[in-house]
């Protein structure tokens, strides 16, 4: 019997079992045995040859990934937000790959991906909803898209395959603190009264995965799902927006309920409705908080904002410190220049300025131009001396260059070298306030960061610079010396 029958076989017995206080704990053991199953069910398999998935390489501050059906809008609504050309028809499955696409939004970039429909059963792997799905994991936010004259039974569909391969919608990870250990036996504690739980149903569920000698502490009333979701550690939480497109084809009473319905929004592709409130309603759910930096003794720079995002990273000063350097594109494009210039560094400063103008790309190298993979081997090997004909470049070059952020540009030393922050904005008591690695930032707000002062010393073999963390002395703690803005 295959993983697919046994699941089926669990599903159908927890079914016909009715649900009571004599057969919860019977109900608490097939639950540990379905979720093992669809671990094993995801689990890449060991032999044949590698097949092609969908996965996109991550650009922008956030990425944002469309799900839904087949025909229910999702092209013509990333050609509205993006601007990128998607073929739109009136039959299904018109989108056979990942599309990828940049929302510019509030001076961040957004990326959106159109990935194909997926139908009932593509936890299973119908209609390759495996690889659709992978690619749902590493977005920041989900916008599944439904059609409004359609049942409400497609989002209840969705929903249940997507937490049939470990995706948790609009939820928090359970609140329980758990390590093994060698010996002890299971010791189970809670700061409050579990209603859901006892300690017969824990231990049962702890022996199904082996789980003999741990340490358990509850700080929150949790549930089977949740003790389950736990010990396999392989949950991924993500936010979801239910976009409902053809609004214009349905009632307003309906228009309506959809809208007063938490993280649900209607629009209409076809009328173009409501596409702002649907941008508003992203740029909120993804929380991205946008700094502004300073020099001393210049004004902040309003332009390029470095965005932060509690998913990655954090948006503390320390967070800030190691995504984000105080530089302008001239000083980066002129650096990254300077270094290839030679016998043939007219096409490495052409290759860099034309990506440059077009889509301001800040992370170029020439080493890691001559070690793409994309590119052929007589580019490779032996880089031609003189620019390729013609005003467009190779296909096989273009298709390599990158455009991160702004914030790709990091100063690795820079949390090392950290003495303190000015910060203007929200988060500051008073303008400016001076704080440490671990304040938390919020949008708009303006940051300085000052160093620690570097002694240059000198010896019969050279100068060097040292950074000085040796206490001042008595008098120089005394002085009350204005704060460097």
């Amino acid at each position: 019997m295959g993983i697919l029958e046994k699941i089926q076989e669990i599903e159908l017995e927890m079914t016909r079992t009715q649900k009571n206080k004599a057969t919860e704990y019977h109900l608490g053991q097939l639950k540990c045995k379905l979720a093992k199953l669809r671990t094993e069910l995801q689990a890449p398999a060991t032999k044949g040859e590698k097949g092609e998935g969908f996965e996109v390489q991550k650009y922008g501050d956030g990425r944002v990934a469309l799900i839904g059906f087949p025909s229910v809008g999702k092209s013509s609504l990333l050609q509205l937000l993006t601007g990128t050309e998607s073929e739109v028809a009136a039959y299904e499955f018109t989108t056979l790959t990942c599309i990828p696409g940049v929302i510019h939004y509030n001076d961040s970039k957004i990326q959106l991906l159109d990935l194909p429909g997926i139908i009932e059963g593509a936890a299973e792997g119908k209609g390759r909803g495996r690889q659709v799905i992978a690619v749902c994991k590493s977005a920041d936010l989900l916008l599944m898209v439904l059609d409004a004259t359609k049942p409400w039974s497609h989002k209840e569909i969705l929903t249940r395959e997507l937490e049939a391969v470990g995706m948790r919608l609009n939820r928090e990870p359970p609140n329980i603190y758990f390590k093994k250990k060698k010996t002890g036996g299971i010791s189970v504690n809670s700061t409050l009264q579990l209603t859901n739980l006892d300690d017969k149903m824990i231990t049962r569920i702890l022996q199904e995965y082996k789980i003999h000698n741990c340490e358990l502490l509850f700080k929150e009333d949790s549930t089977v799902d949740d003790l389950i979701d736990m010990i396999e550690g392989n949950r991924r939480y993500v936010k979801c927006l239910y976009v409902y497109n053809k609004v214009d084809m349905v009632s307003l009473e309906e228009v309506e309920e959809i809208a007063r319905t938490p993280n649900h929004i209607p629009i209409s592709c076809h009328m173009k409705l409501n596409l702002d409130g649907l941008l508003e309603k992203i740029w909120d759910m993804m929380a991205l908080v946008r700094v502004y930096t300073k020099r001393i003794g210049a004004k902040p720079d309003f332009e390029q904002p470095v965005v932060l995002t509690k998913d990655r990273g954090g948006t503390t000063v320390d967070a800030l410190c190691a995504q984000g350097s105080v530089c302008s594109g001239r000083e980066l494009c002129a650096h990254m220049l300077r270094p290839n210039l030679g016998s043939d560094g007219q096409l490495y400063r052409e290759l860099v300025v034309a990506r440059f103008a077009a889509s301001q790309s800040w992370n170029i190298s020439y080493r890691a131009w001559r070690r793409s993979p994309t590119i052929p081997d007589s580019y490779a090997t032996h880089p031609p001396r003189n620019p390729p004909e013609g005003d467009h470049l190779p296909a096989e070059i273009s298709t390599f260059f990158l455009s991160p952020s702004p914030s790709s540009c990091i100063h690795k030393t820079l949390s090392k070298e950290f003495k303190y922050g000015l910060v203007w904005g929200t988060s500051s008591k008073h303008y400016p306030q001076r704080c440490g690695l671990i304040h938390n930032l919020e949008d708009e707000d303006v940051v300085q960061i000052v160093k620690k002062k570097v002694r240059t010393d000198a010896d019969g073999r050279g100068r060097f610079k040292t950074t000085s963390d040796k206490p001042a002395r008595i008098a120089d703690r005394e002085k009350k010396a204005p704060l460097k803005t």
